[in-house]
């Protein structure tokens, strides 16, 4: 399964407006042009000459009114929209573009930041966490080596509930963006109560919040990785599983494994992440690695533009 072929081809279906309010980083403009070139996306570099004051005030001023309950000064929200990022938030909460990609020169938090604000929360959801779609070469695991990993750029010790609400939104990406039925597993040291921790007791708790939420998913945990996704292992450790070994959606129990795995496996398997995809936001957007390539940049839009539609 060529999973990045699949995404771009699937993102020339919808022909969504993505915007880039990176428009001086030479990856990005470059990316940009594949994008258009291929039809993958309509790419909107959003440089400050594409900023129309009128319309900046305008931004301003409702960002401001959405926001002075928490004491901010419209000063501080002027100082904000300096830069091209809020302004493209805003744009996509107007839906004047179908969908942002940032984070080549910009920080997570500040990407994130600017997203919530501005694009908001899904109130279903009501977290924002992350996920990597990441495609593992000759490898006969997950979906012939496509996995979701979730979360590893937002949240840093999530509780059970946002455990439960991170593998909600993972699997429904896994849905829309690969057409892939989501197999999740909650991931620990210890697989079905051969250890005992706190951890352990919180994925127990997010797996029957899971069921309550979305009792259609099919989801186990506490499993070790093996146990997870090779099913040899699965029968051996746990043959009860109703993933029977063949995951393709991965819920770390925090921030720090799910950072360290994605980029273990990235590098050491040479695998393609595609993301940091954010979850749980009312419209699509990508946070991208402050080390992406223009491939990333371009497979990010791409998942970004099937999201949108």
């Amino acid at each position: 399964m060529d999973t990045i072929k699949i995404i771009r081809e699937k993102a020339r279906s919808k022909l969504k407006t993505i915007v880039f309010p990176e428009y001086d980083d030479p990856r990005v403009v470059e990316a940009a042009g594949i994008i258009e070139k291929e039809g993958i996306a309509k790419a909107l570099l959003l440089s400050q000459d594409k900023i129309d004051p009128k319309q900046k005030q305008r931004y301003i001023e409702d960002f401001y009114r959405m926001h002075q309950a928490k004491d901010i000064n419209i000063d501080a929200v002027k100082r904000m929209f300096d830069g091209t990022l809020y302004y493209a938030a805003m744009m996509v909460r107007e839906a004047k573009a179908d969908g942002l990609v940032a984070g080549a020169n910009h920080t997570t938090p500040d990407v994130a930041r600017a997203c919530i604000r501005c694009i908001g929360i899904n109130e279903r959801i009501t977290i924002v966490s992350s996920c990597f779609i990441m495609v593992v070469p000759n490898c006969p695991y997950g979906e012939e080596g496509t996995f979701i990993f979730a979360d590893c750029g937002i949240i840093p010790e999530p509780n059970a509930r946002q455990m439960c609400c991170i593998a909600v939104s993972a699997a429904e990406l896994t849905d829309k963006v690969l057409g892939l039925v989501p197999r999740i597993a909650f991931l620990s040291y210890s697989t079905k109560g051969s250890a005992k921790a706190k951890s352990i007791e919180k994925i127990t708790e997010a797996i029957g919040l899971l069921k309550q939420m979305a009792p259609g998913l099919l989801a186990d945990g506490e499993l070790q990785v093996d146990a997870a996704i090779v099913p040899e292992v699965a029968r051996i450790k746990y043959p009860d599983s109703p993933v029977n070994g063949k995951a393709n959606v991965l819920i770390f129990p925090d921030l720090e494994a799910g950072n360290i795995g994605y980029k273990l496996v990235q590098r050491l398997a040479c695998a393609r992440a595609v993301g940091p995809l954010l979850l749980g936001l009312n419209k699509p957007a990508s946070d991208l690695s402050r080390g992406c390539s223009v491939e990333d940049v371009v497979d990010c839009a791409a998942a970004t533009a099937i999201r949108a539609g």
